[in-house]
């Protein structure tokens, strides 16, 4: 599985966040290359699960993206909560 972590620029939010879905995954026993991206080059780029704040990552629903909107991505909970559904 492919998650790509979306920010508007690419750089510091989405690293951060990418470090915590990758706590995420191994917390609920699960695998997947992750990465960070840009909004603007996330919109060209293949992946299983597009995850981000709330405010950017729906400008990528185009309804055939798995697309997970976090409240707060700081929220190691949320994050579980939120992608777990699609892990299985």
């Amino acid at each position: 599985m492919k998650i790509l972590v979306v920010c508007g620029n690419g750089l510091g939010s989405s690293f951060i966040m990418e470090l915590n879905v990758k706590k995420a995954l191994n917390e609920l026993g699960k695998e997947a290359e992750v990465g960070h991206i840009d909004l603007a080059t996330a919109r060209s780029e293949e992946a299983d699960l597009y995850i981000g704040a709330q405010d950017i990552i729906t400008q990528l629903d185009d309804g055939t993206r798995n697309i997970v909107a976090l409240e707060n991505v700081m929220n190691l909970e949320e994050i579980k909560t939120k992608i777990a559904p699609y892990l299985d």
